[in-house]
């Protein structure tokens, strides 16, 4: 089962729409204060980055919490349902959540002090942004197009899937940003397009959206608001935080394809360095806490 179709056992399984608009996140008021006698529940898949991201701030911190994979348990879409919602990640206690992509919101929920480090100016995001597109296009041109349907361990995503997911990211940004449209969490899922069929295809690909973004920073980006709010599905966030996301939401993937790279016993030379990542929020795992990215039988 591909990641399209995955979504689509999504829809069938309620009548929410992961596509729609949906609540904000529901952190509580002085009217309606979270009940933190309530378990914290979390939902996350494999692979998915900020689902890896929220399960280590609460495990850093020591808050117990129960661990709710949604590829494995249907049945738990009960209780998102009751909240209006099927998406990931997500950190419930009681009938109030938090998206797991916010760490503000999940400190909130988890009852917990939090001081937002400083981010790195959106300049240095841009030249980063640049670097990781790079190093992705570099990466994924070693695999053998007999390799590119190969699915991640626990996941139903393919390798050509994970390599186009990381320049589709830079791809979502820009339609938010120059396209002006809403940026809906259904996106996420969206599959490379039908002529991207061999190798080189992902290569020119990615290649293409890399410089429709170094376009759009020359002609637009360098004098951008990035105060501004940002119109996306997740939570109240401005654009300089949606810009910290998109960066490091791909360098992380980007991470996980030189390890893909690496255990098929390619060269991984071009992969992301220490310097290209320093000052991300990105999570300790490349893949997961408990999966281990391994190889299938080719």
């Amino acid at each position: 089962m591909s990641e399209p179709q995955l979504v689509e056992s999504w829809r069938a399984f309620g009548d929410v729409d992961i596509g729609g608009a949906m609540a904000k996140p529901a952190l509580g008021s002085p009217d309606d204060p979270i009940d933190m006698s309530q378990p914290l529940k979390l939902f996350w898949g494999p692979g998915c980055s900020s689902c890896l991201r929220m399960k280590e701030f609460f495990t850093k911190r020591d808050v117990p919490f129960i661990s709710v994979n949604i590829l494995e348990n249907q049945a738990e879409f009960d209780e998102l349902r009751k909240l209006g919602m099927k998406r990931i990640p997500l950190a419930v206690r009681g009938k109030h959540w938090a998206d797991g992509q916010v760490l503000a919101d999940l400190a909130i929920i988890g009852g917990l002090a939090f001081d937002k480090p400083r981010m790195l100016s959106p300049g240095v995001m841009a030249q980063r942004s640049d670097r990781v597109m790079a190093s992705a296009a570099a990466l994924s041109g070693r695999f053998p197009d007999a390799d590119l349907d190969l699915q991640l361990p626990s996941r139903p995503r393919s390798y050509k899937q994970l390599a186009g997911h990381i320049f589709q990211i830079f791809e979502m940004f820009l339609e938010t940003v120059e396209d002006k449209k809403h940026f809906e969490y259904a996106a996420y899922f969206r599959d490379v397009p039908a002529e991207v069929v061999t190798t080189a295809d992902l290569v020119r690909f990615g290649n293409a959206i890399r410089a429709r973004f170094d376009a759009w920073w020359q002609r637009a980006g360098r004098e951008m608001d990035f105060d501004a709010k940002a119109d996306v599905y997740y939570g109240d966030v401005n654009l300089h935080e949606f810009f910290e996301r998109t960066l490091w939401h791909a360098a992380h993937h980007t991470r996980q394809l030189a390890e893909v790279i690496e255990n098929l016993g390619f060269s991984t030379e071009g992969r992301l360095a220490e310097a290209d990542l320093a000052g991300l929020p990105l999570p300790d795992h490349v893949y997961d806490d408990k999966i281990k990215l391994s190889v299938p039988a080719r």
